[in-house]
């Protein structure tokens, strides 16, 4: 999260706010994409104490962990940071020889909340997407662009999105919300 921190002087304790708008960062969470078919999905069901999402672009979320539907077979995985090395052997063991790829991406990703019965018109200054809460309803989660990044949009609550972003393109992402919260105050 330092690299984070230095680039886009936005701190996990930090949050930049406007009326009806707040974007912060997020802790570092364990990440992983897992792909693979029907009993690999099972196996790693089992490893990661959550059912898989079988419905398209829907999240499933228990305690601490969140699996979120990316593609037919694909999921990505969110955990507390402090289990990423049990989730990886407890996934391998329980998979055996069936065929699954299981990749850690922590590093790699960093995550925002977009909060605020604004939230979702922040969004729409840069996503295609229809964010109204009766076509992109709590739970629901897609790969999506956001301007000219490629984001994982989870919308977590009524007027609350996760935002899952490659720690390349953060500072990016940060600016573009902040520049499209000004006109709400801020």
């Amino acid at each position: 999260m330092s690299d984070l921190v230095e680039t886009a002087e936005l701190t996990e304790a930090e949050t930049i706010g406007a009326d009806g708008v707040s974007l912060e960062a997020l802790p570092p969470f364990a990440r992983f994409i897992f792909r693979g078919p029907e009993g690999a999905a099972q196996a790693v069901t089992e490893a990661f104490g959550i059912s898989l999402p079988r419905e398209a672009c829907r999240a499933r979320v228990a305690a601490d962990r969140a699996a979120l539907w990316l593609g037919p077979d694909e999921w990505l995985l969110l955990a507390p940071q402090s289990d990423e090395a049990a989730i990886a052997d407890e996934a391998t063991s329980r998979a055996g020889a069936l065929p699954f790829s299981l990749v850690d991406v922590s590093h790699r990703q960093v995550a925002f909340r977009l909060s605020g019965p604004r939230a979702a018109t922040v969004l729409s200054g840069g996503n295609p997407l229809d964010l109204d809460l009766s076509a992109f309803p709590v739970g629901m989660c897609t790969r999506t662009v956001l301007a000219k990044a490629e984001i994982v949009l989870w919308r977590t609550g009524p007027d609350s999105f996760h935002i899952e972003v490659w720690r390349s393109f953060a500072p990016y992402v940060r600016d573009f919300l902040r520049e499209h919260m000004r006109e709400f105050g801020n």
